[in-house]
C-alpha cells in the first residue's frame, strides 16, 4: 500500500482545502445568497441571516460551528476533528473575502441554483476527498448516528436541510426561494457523487484487512468512519495460528482515512485493496426516483416562469 509522508499529506490537505474554499465562496458569493437561496447547512442559516441582518456568511458560519466542534472534541476526540476545524475555518474565511470581490449574479433563479450547487458540491467534495467535512449539519449528524446507532446520517442530514429550507421560505417569504434551494441542494449532492464515486453510485473499494490488532482496527473503522465490518476467521499457512480478516466495503473518498486508521493502529498490517464494481446496501447505493423529482419540479418551475 502506498502512503504518503506527513508532510506530503499535509501540504495536499491544504492544497485541497484551499480549492475547495474558493469554490464554495464562488458559490456562496454570487449565485446563492444574492439570489436568495439558502441551500441547507450552517451556510444556508448564514446566508439567511445575512439577507435579515447583514452579518457576514463565514463569521456566522465559524460561531455555530463553535458549540459542534466543543461537542465533537468532547464525544470523539481531537484527532478527529482536527481536518473539519481546519477546513471549516479555511471555508469561513473564504466566504467572507470573497464577498468583497465576487460579483454577483443577478439573473436566472434557475440558474443560480443549479451553478451554485454544482460550486458547492465540488468544493464540498475536495474536503472529503481528504477525509474531512465542513464542520457544520454534517458533524451533527455523524454525533447523533455515533451515539444512537440506529440513526441514519442521511437521514438526519435530510432533516436538517429541511428545517433550513422552511426557515428560508418564512425569512424571504417566498415559497419559490425554498424550491430553488431544493435544486441546489440536489445538485450539489449529486456533485459530490459524481466527484468522489465516479459515473456509477454503487462502485468503491473493497479492503482485506490481516493484522494481529484487528480489534483495534475494527473498532476505529466503525467509530471513526461509520463503516460495517465483518470478521473472517482465518489460519496462518505457516504459522498455523488462528486469527480474524477484516472484511470492509468504504467509498473512494474514505480510503485516506481508512488507510490512516490501519497505519495508525498496526503498521505492519497486511492489506489487500481491490475494486468493488457494485455495492448495493445501506450507504452506499442511493434511491433513483430522486432524478424523476428533480425533473418534476424544475419542470414545474419552468412552466410558472413562462
Amino acid at each position: 500500500m502506498i502512503r504518503l509522508s506527513g508532510k506530503k499529506n499535509g501540504f495536499v490537505d491544504l492544497l485541497f482545502f484551499l480549492l475547495g474554499g474558493c469554490l464554495c465562496s464562488l458559490a456562496v458569493n454570487m449565485f446563492t445568497s444574492p439570489n436568495n437561496i439558502a441551500p441547507g447547512g450552517l451556510t444556508g442559516v448564514g446566508i439567511i441571516l445575512r439577507y435579515l441582518f447583514q452579518t457576514p456568511v463565514g463569521a456566522v458560519n465559524m460561531l455555530l460551528n463553535i458549540p459542534i466542534f466543543i461537542w465533537a472534541f468532547i464525544e470523539i476526540g481531537y484527532k478527529l476533528v482536527g481536518k473539519s476545524l481546519l477546513a471549516v475555518v479555511i471555508c469561513s474565511l473564504f466566504i467572507d473575502l470573497g464577498a468583497m470581490i465576487i460579483p454577483p449574479y443577478k439573473g436566472d433563479m434557475l440558474l443560480a441554483a443549479v451553478f451554485g450547487g454544482a460550486l458547492e458540491g465540488l468544493g464540498l467534495a475536495l474536503f472529503l476527498m481528504r477525509g474531512s467535512t465542513t464542520g457544520g449539519t454534517d458533524l451533527v449528524a455523524r454525533l447523533l448516528s455515533h451515539r444512537h446507532r440506529h440513526l441514519s446520517v442521511g437521514k438526519l442530514l435530510m432533516g436538517i436541510d429541511v428545517i433550513v429550507v422552511i426557515f428560508s421560505m418564512l425569512a424571504y417569504k417566498s415559497p419559490e426561494s425554498a424550491l430553488y434551494a431544493v435544486i441546489a441542494i440536489f445538485v450539489s449532492t449529486h456533485m459530490i457523487d459524481s466527484v468522489l464515486y465516479g459515473t456509477s453510485n454503487g462502485t468503491g473499494k473493497l479492503y482485506f484487512i490481516l493484522s494481529e490488532k484487528y480489534e483495534g482496527i475494527s473498532r476505529r473503522i466503525l467509530e471513526d468512519l461509520d463503516r460495517g465490518v465483518t470478521l473472517i476467521p482465518d489460519k496462518g499457512g505457516y504459522s498455523g495460528l488462528p486469527g480474524e480478516m477484516i472484511l470492509c466495503a468504504v467509498r473512494r473518498h474514505e480510503v485516506t482515512r481508512i488507510n490512516e486508521i490501519i497505519y495508525e493502529e498496526d503498521p505492519d498490517a497486511f492489506v489487500i485493496v481491490g475494486e468493488a464494481g457494485e455495492i448495493t446496501g445501506e450507504g452506499f447505493h442511493p434511491s433513483r426516483s430522486e432524478d424523476t423529482t428533480l425533473r418534476q419540479l424544475i419542470q414545474r418551475l419552468r412552466h410558472k416562469k413562462s
